[in-house]
Order: structure tokens, then C-alpha cells, then sequence
């Protein structure tokens, strides 16, 4: 099994923290995985994304051309990497910031309303964790309880933003 993601949008919209919990959720299941974050030359508002590859073997280069998954936080991130996915991938479209449909017709496409769950789930600034949720669902790598795991040892300096994270992964992972 090998998992290649790339995750992009704008700095400041959970872009590296959502790769960031994939890898730990890798490291905590005891699968391989690489993670390669690449930034603009502003941080919040700039352009951000990061490459995500989880196996059951040693990942042999943390750099992505095809990706199995594109999680496209904003509208410039689906144009720039919607080509360079798989046949037969998924893209996972956070529709709350783009109103544009997936092109392509051989492969999947989940439009996940990210931001106004996030408001749902009692916290805007958890509209990654939606998007974490979806993923779990539909990537199938890891159990919505080891994902939870790693939120709350993530978040265990901050317990009081715990009960949102949890509620905006529910919410993405029923979707």
C-alpha cells in the first residue's frame, strides 16, 4: 500500500497541519511516511502545500509528480495541480472557497462545504480537520480512532479546542 497526497491552499488555512497530522497518524499506526512542506515567499495569504506519502514499505523520495489524492483547499491550488493527478485518484475540493467543478473526468471528485462545518463544529478554523475527516473516510489508510488519537495529543496543550476538532472531523468524515 502507498498513499501519495499532496495537500494545497493559502498560508494560514491548516494546509501543513493537515499533512503534518497524516504523518504523525502514519508514524502512530507504524507505516512509513515522508513529509515535504513547501511555502510561498509570505506565510499567512501566500501560497502553501505540502507532499504526503505513506506506505508499508520505506518511501524511497518524498517528491509527488502524480498523486493518488489532491486536497484542493483553494481555487489556484486545484487549477495548479488538478492535471498532475493519478488516473483514477481523487480530489477532494474544499467547495466553501471554489465554486469550480473538477475537469477531469477520470477521476473522483468529493466536494467537502469545509468552512461552513468548521462553523458547524464550533470552531472556522478547523475547516482542515473537515477536510482530515473526509480523507480518513475516503483514503481508508487509517481508523477514525487513530486520527482522533493524534488530534488530541496534538491539541493536548490547548483541551479546549479539542471538543471542535473532534465535532469538525465527525462532521468531514460522515460527509
Amino acid at each position: 500500500m502507498e498513499n501519495k497526497i499532496i495537500i494545497a491552499g493559502f498560508g494560514g488555512q491548516g494546509v501543513q497541519s493537515l499533512g503534518m497530522f497524516i504523518a504523525f497518524a502514519s508514524i502512530h499506526d507504524g507505516k512509513e511516511v515522508t513529509f515535504l512542506p513547501s511555502y510561498g515567499p509570505e506565510m499567512r495569504g501566500g501560497t502553501s502545500n505540502c507532499s504526503v506519502v505513506v506506505s508499508d514499505k520505506p518511501v524511497a523520495s518524498p517528491i509527488i509528480a502524480h498523486p493518488d489524492i489532491l486536497i484542493a483547499m483553494n481555487k489556484p491550488s486545484l487549477y495548479k495541480f488538478e492535471d498532475t493527478v493519478k488516473p483514477g485518484g481523487t480530489i477532494i475540493v474544499n467547495s466553501s472557497l471554489i465554486e469550480d467543478k473538477v475537469k477531469r473526468t477520470d477521476v473522483k471528485a468529493l466536494y467537502v462545504d469545509a468552512n461552513r462545518l468548521a462553523v458547524e463544529a464550533g470552531n472556522s478554523r478547523t475547516a482542515n480537520i473537515v477536510v482530515l475527516g473526509a480523507y480518513t473516510k475516503l483514503s481508508g489508510v487509517f481508523t477514525p480512532e487513530v486520527m482522533k488519537a493524534v488530534i488530541e495529543k496534538k491539541f493536548a496543550k490547548k483541551p479546549k479546542v479539542i471538543p471542535a476538532n473532534f465535532a469538525a472531523f465527525e462532521l468531514g468524515y460522515n460527509l
